[in-house]
């Protein structure tokens, strides 16, 4: 047996679970138009599991939505205008990609970190350090 069907048939041994490699869901929006006002329900568990400081996505999605808002205590953010959920979802998966997701391993094991003067996305799966672009 050579090494190639060595490993073919390991894989069809292993569990589905294993072989999955999604094991992190960018969270969707809930919430409603109130009037010309947009309501997001649960940006407080969105910022949680994406283990990043409110304000730091906050200022990422009114730039990105050029749009006023504010956070109240109880986790709601409410948007100045009317935007779509679909382009609200569309802008929290770009900062997923940016600021979340290990550019090398694509694993959501990531912190940022200031090094230097420079902020950096540290994966403490692969290791990797990546400079990003601070535009917020």
């Amino acid at each position: 047996m050579n090494y190639l069907e060595m490993l073919k048939s390991a894989r069809e041994k292993m569990p589905k679970l294993v072989e999955e490699r999604e094991r992190f869901d960018i969270p969707k929006i809930k919430g409603h138009l109130e009037g010309n006002k947009t309501i997001i329900t649960n940006f407080q568990q969105i910022f949680q599991v994406f283990r990043r400081p409110a304000d730091h996505l906050l200022k990422f999605l009114l730039k990105e939505l050029a749009t006023p808002g504010e956070l109240k205590p109880s986790g709601l953010l409410i948007l100045g205008t009317k935007i779509s959920a679909n382009r609200i979802n569309e802008k929290i998966r770009e900062y997923a990609i940016k600021y979340i997701l290990c550019p090398l391993c694509g694993k959501p094991d990531t912190e940022i970190i200031k090094e230097a003067g420079f902020l950096i996305l540290k994966c403490s799966a692969c290791g990797s350090k990546t400079p990003i672009k601070s535009r917020i």
